[in-house]
């Protein structure tokens, strides 16, 4: 139960660890995660957690680099391969005997053998901090293949140094022959271990596609089952695990490019399984280094036997170290680099030096480190204690945090996110999302769905005109203040209907209870949308959106006693929802007219630019026109369902896409709030659109 309950406790704080990045932005969601994994630390209720170096790497690592692999840019990576290389065992080695050196000579109670073992351990980069880091600045594409290629190999080089060093420090024998022999057999035979087993992957997806056999239950298990055979594979044959993960996943193709409903369905379900663990993985990584380091910190900490001051300089000093030698290797590396064109050494341009600085703070330490370190033995090979154990942990916890902190804030200052209001890139990211939605779309359709499907894919189409026609447009962020303008007209018109509707005497109680159902949907639907669209906006608006949901919740109340009354009194509804679909477009429409003679209002004012307002008052015409043109649909409900069902999963394709061009690097954080805000405001004129 202890084990179930820690599982939990990581599962919640992985969720609330999503909701909290939304408030915090500047606060990349690695050390959101980090910061809630030391607060469970210290809560009574959490059980205490012990780390399994080994099952630690086969159960988080192994997946999660497999999945790098396989979704990394392979043209990318293969022109930047000679720089990543250099980074992940060049500069992985020159970290291990410079940072052994330091601290061996900065305090001498370190033995030169366990401090090559710090220096080895601090070596690797973590690639879920890359990865998530890389969406806080205005990183190139270059430079995040880089990254997140030194990410995917530097971790074997690591492995292996560090479990020499140790050796050395228990045995106190080294065998230099013997050392680079099992180096090379280790390094290549992981390699060829991954990309042998990734062919015979290969072929057995594809002849089971073929054959008929392929489900989608054994497609995903197949899927989820590789990399945990990958890394215990190659541990059985004694090479590297992480390199074959690496290669297998650099090989695999899954056969994507079948057609027909069953391959699409299968695609889809497995994207979506591998996105949830996926961030279940990365949250729980960074969870338990929270709730690792308070334990592993304290016992130095505490000892008053050692010096806090003399640890905390010796942190510094290797994080310094680590920084300053990771910013000339780089520095080197892109001095000695040559020009594809004239094949020429390129000059250090004030350009150039700062993607060395991007890449030198981008290669953050995390979990690696920290389960690497906590490998050491408690003794000796002649029984003797294992001296400075203790402290050196605390030493890589400390330089962990230390560079997870300059990544999180050096990053954003020297590459900006220069595009968070940038409309032209905002207007192209669009383009895309909708392009990609369609596609989607497209693939859903069968001869059931067709007609509600191509109406959904016609509006779709429509919008993606709009927005080329846009592309020169400017001053986003004041449309999107107009469109929430506009939204609170049509609020403000439909709540003074309503009202009129309640107490007009004209209206017998049959039509006022249609004409009332009406205005309250209406109304539910734009409080919704503005409820969204102020979260996405600003996050200081939290009592707004708690106020919005009550009213919501308040309005829902009577419209369900008020239905739940009806039902007792009598066994026929209170009326058809034909009846008030027909009242609902009819109420639209004049919202809609309502909220065009404001525009023309503003087009006289100073408030708005003239150009903005005749776009949306353009926006605002088409819609018209489009529900205006639309069938009486007091006959045509099941046909307006269909539409509506299709509506509601289309929102839900677009706002998946533009996660996974977030996850993937292809849009920033902020790029994906403003697209995400367009879709709660689409939503709202989703009827008038289609």
């Amino acid at each position: 139960m202890a084990v179930f309950e820690l599982i939990l406790s990581i599962v919640a704080a992985v969720l609330l660890s999503s909701f909290l990045s939304r408030f915090i932005p500047r606060i990349s969601t690695p050390l959101v995660q980090i910061a809630l994994g030391v607060l469970m630390a210290q809560l009574p209720f959490v059980p205490d957690t012990r780390l399994d170096p080994e099952l630690f790497m086969v159960l988080f690592i192994a997946p999660l680099l497999y999945l790098e692999a396989h979704e990394i840019n392979k043209s990318q990576l293969l022109k930047s391969l000679k720089l990543s290389l250099s980074l992940a065992v060049g500069l992985a080695i020159a970290i291990m005997v410079v940072v052994g050196f330091t601290v061996h000579a900065i305090w001498p109670m370190f033995t030169l053998a366990a401090a090559l073992a710090l220096g080895a351990a601090l070596g690797p980069t973590d690639a879920v901090a890359v990865s998530s880091l890389s969406h806080e600045a205005s990183l190139s594409q270059r430079q995040v293949g880089v990254l997140k290629g030194e990410s995917l190999f530097n971790d074997a080089s690591g492995i292996v140094g560090f479990q020499f060093a140790i050796t050395a420090a228990v045995t106190g024998q080294f065998r230099v022959t013997e050392a680079v022999g099992e180096v090379v057999v280790s390094f290549f035979g992981g390699a060829l271990f991954g990309l042998v087993v990734g062919l015979l992957a290969n072929w057995l997806f594809e002849t089971s596609r073929q054959l008929g056999w392929e489900t989608t239950t054994s497609r995903i298990l197949l899927e989820l089952f590789l990399p945990f055979l990958l890394y215990l594979g190659a541990g059985a044959v004694h090479v590297s695990g992480i390199l074959a993960v690496v290669a297998a996943g650099l090989m695999m193709r899954f056969d994507r490019t079948g057609i027909g409903p069953n391959v699409a369905r299968t695609n889809i379900v497995a994207s979506s399984v591998w996105s949830v663990l996926s961030f279940s993985l990365n949250g729980a990584v960074f969870i338990l280094l929270g709730l690792l380091l308070p334990g592993a910190m304290r016992a130095s900490w505490d000892n008053p036997a050692i010096s806090n001051w003399t640890l905390l300089t010796i942190i510094l000093c290797v994080s310094a170290v680590i920084v300053g030698l990771r910013f000339l290797w780089v520095s080197a590396m892109l001095r000695l680099a040559h020009a594809e064109d004239s094949r020429k050494r390129r000059h250090m341009t004030p350009e150039r030096w700062r993607s060395a600085a991007v890449m030198t703070f981008g290669g953050a330490k995390g979990t690696i480190t920290l389960s690497l370190m906590f490998t050491i033995p408690y003794t000796l090979a002649d029984g003797e204690w294992f001296p400075m154990r203790d402290e050196l942990i605390f030493i890589a916890g400390g330089v962990i945090i230390v560079t997870l902190l300059l990544a999180n804030f050096m990053l954003p200052i020297i590459a900006p996110n220069k595009a968070a209001d940038d409309s032209r890139e905002i207007t192209e990211a669009s383009i895309e999302v909708l392009r990609r939605t369609v596609e989607e779309l497209a693939e859903l359709t069968t001869d059931e769905n067709r007609a509600p499907v191509m109406a959904v894919i016609n509006s779709y189409t429509q919008r993606i005109t709009r927005l080329k026609k846009r592309l020169g447009e400017t001053n986003a962020d004041v449309r999107a203040e107009l469109q929430l303008a506009a939204l609170d007209w049509e609020k403000d018109y439909v709540k003074r209907r309503l009202a009129e509707t309640r107490i007009d005497p004209t209206l017998d109680t049959h039509e006022r209870d249609i004409r009332v159902e009406a205005c309250e949907r209406l109304l539910d639907q734009i409080m919704t949308t503005l409820r969204h669209t102020h979260t996405e906006h600003d996050s200081s608006h939290v009592l707004w959106q708690i106020k919005g949901r009550v009213h919501s919740l308040q309005r829902r109340t009577v419209i369900v006693s008020r239905r739940a009354a009806n039902r007792i009194r009598r066994s026929t509804p209170m009326f058809s929802e034909d009846e008030v679909y027909g009242s609902m477009r009819d109420l639209q429409t004049d919202a809609i007219d309502h909220v065009i003679d404001r525009l023309y209002e503003e087009m006289t004012s100073t408030t708005y630019d003239t150009e903005i307002v005749s776009g949306l008052l353009l926006d605002y015409r088409r819609a018209e026109a489009s529900l205006k043109s639309r069938p009486n649909m007091r006959n045509s409900a099941s046909l307006s369902t269909l539409i509506d069902a299709v509506k509601r999963e289309s929102f839900g394709i677009e706002l998946g896409v533009i996660q996974d061009m977030l996850e993937n690097g292809d849009i920033t954080r902020a790029q994906a709030k403003q697209l995400r805000k367009n879709v709660y405001v689409m939503s709202v004129a989703a009827d008038a659109n289609f």
